[in-house]
């Protein structure tokens, strides 16, 4: 991913917005395997939302546009207007196969909804540093509800 790149050249193990020099699009493309002209177009739609700062001239190039730990992989996806769905339905279309509904729409609807919710809580910070591992946590299912509802005592041994 090209912003966690730029996070790691930026010195993004602190908190100063302009740690690091600036690290030219060239230097990411490389290092990531990706097209220049790619990161100039996703590049665009991320300085325009603040998430990163151009620096013109020579030694020029991109930083942070705030601190590493205060940027969420949400906000990247949404700045480039990539959307995550786990559905092949269109927003707004007439539906999943042959124009209607299919059973399992609302199971890949609420899948790209938690994926969405697990990146609103990861900062690029924390992909950097490799405290990603284990932070997914099991959905609340309605036996749970009922579980509160009737507490159980584990201080006897119960469990």
């Amino acid at each position: 991913m090209a912003m966690v790149e730029l996070a790691s050249r930026n010195g993004s193990r602190g908190t100063k917005r302009d740690a690091g020099r600036p690290v030219s699009l060239a230097e990411i493309a490389d290092a990531q395997l990706l097209s220049l002209a790619y990161l100039e177009q996703l590049f665009a739609r991320l300085r325009r939302s603040g998430l990163v700062a151009s620096v013109r001239g020579p030694g020029g190039g991109y930083r942070l546009g705030r601190p590493p730990g205060e940027i969420t992989l949400a906000e990247i996806t949404e700045a480039v207007e990539e959307t995550i769905r786990a559905t092949r339905c269109e927003e707004g279309g007439p539906g999943c196969a042959a124009g209607k509904r299919c059973p399992t729409h609302d199971l890949w609807v609420e899948l790209g909804e938690q994926i969405h919710l697990f990146l609103a809580h990861v900062t690029l910070l924390d992909v950097v540093e490799g405290r990603v591992l284990g932070r997914a946590a099991r959905p609340l299912l309605a036996s749970d509800a009922c579980d509160d509802a009737h507490p159980v005592d584990i201080s006897a041994g119960s469990l």
